[in-house]
């Protein structure tokens, strides 16, 4: 049996790229939850322990398999280790015999991908609908999302910069995800005196698929979403924001990643907007304008989890 090592040593960025969580997620984490307490250096930078990356390890592999943060956060790491073999043998344990495409599918989300892209390459919309739909059935909420729809539809991009698809398979692709990822936000019952949020994309910014994703993520944590769709000017952003007293606006930023106007629309959305109310931005190219979304304040997440955070924070904010 192997012994973990409690001395901290790791800085938080290590920490990150060995759990696979943010460090924006392990903060909030520390703070709501008391999900690691990691030592402090002289000059106030976290230091963890072998234990306690193991344990945001246990957590992020939990999360990812649907199970609620604030549920498990108190189960010790055996408990932690328990829930997480549970869940694989879920997954893995199949009958022995008669083993269909299908059944193989249901082990691995990856198998849906590769149907998926083949379905798109072929042009073939009802392959991709149903694949997608038995994945939706298969998979829970956070791996249909975080490890089918966001790789498929970044493999798609990336093929078609390449030249190796065309913008009619990027089209069909958006189409049919679009039809699914609405479908889902259907069946999520929220509350109309909950919180509220303003999804969308802004002024050329044409890829929605990101925000959809964003949307139905908000939505399945409890939050009121008005979703506008893609390709909003600022001031239509604001004036919905301020009319549903939205929390927050979510903005996708995908392509491309060097549109001055973009900056301009940016900069009127926080002077449009309420001082309380927070702009959120993620998407592949947000990064491409971090001087000016630090500049307005923004916050800028870079995947589902940290949203999901952000989104619990946000929650019990005043």
């Amino acid at each position: 049996m192997s012994v973990v090592n409690t001395e901290p040593r790791h800085s938080i960025k290590v920490a990150a790229r060995k759990t696979g969580l943010s460090p924006h997620v392990i903060r909030i984490w520390e703070k709501r939850y008391k999900a690691v307490s990691p030592q402090r250096t002289p000059t106030n930078r976290r230091l963890y322990s072998d234990a306690d990356i193991e344990r945001l390890r246990l957590l992020q592999r939990a999360t990812q398999a649907g199970h609620s943060i604030g549920q498990i956060v108190g189960l010790s790491l055996e408990e932690l280790n328990e829930l997480v073999a549970a869940d694989n043998m879920s997954v893995t344990a199949q009958p022995t015999h008669a083993v269909t495409p299908q059944a193989t599918e249901r082990l691995l989300p990856e198998s849906y991908l590769d149907t998926c892209l083949d379905a798109i390459k072929r042009l073939d919309a009802k392959t991709l609908e149903s694949t997608l739909t038995r994945a939706a059935v298969a998979l829970s909420q956070p791996a249909l999302l975080e490890q089918l729809i966001i790789p498929l539809m970044q493999r798609v991009g990336d093929l078609w910069r390449g030249g190796l698809l065309k913008i009619a398979h990027e089209h069909l692709a958006s189409a049919i995800v679009r039809t699914v990822l609405g479908s889902l936000e259907e069946t999520l019952s929220v509350s109309q005196s909950g919180p509220s949020l303003v999804v969308t994309t802004p002024t050329g910014q044409f890829h929605e698929i990101g925000a959809l994703i964003a949307a139905v993520t908000a939505a399945s944590e409890g939050w009121r979403v008005i979703y506008l769709g893609p390709n909003l000017p600022a001031e239509e952003i604001a004036g919905a924001a301020q009319q549903s007293q939205a929390k927050a606006v979510l903005l996708s930023i995908v392509y491309p990643s060097d549109d001055p106007h973009l900056v301009n629309e940016l900069k009127k959305l926080r002077r449009y907007l309420a001082p309380e109310t927070d702009i959120v931005v993620g998407g592949r190219a947000a990064d491409a304008y971090n001087d000016t979304l630090r500049e307005i304040g923004a916050v800028i997440l870079h995947d589902m989890l940290s949203l999901r955070a952000y989104l619990e924070t946000l929650r019990s904010r005043r």
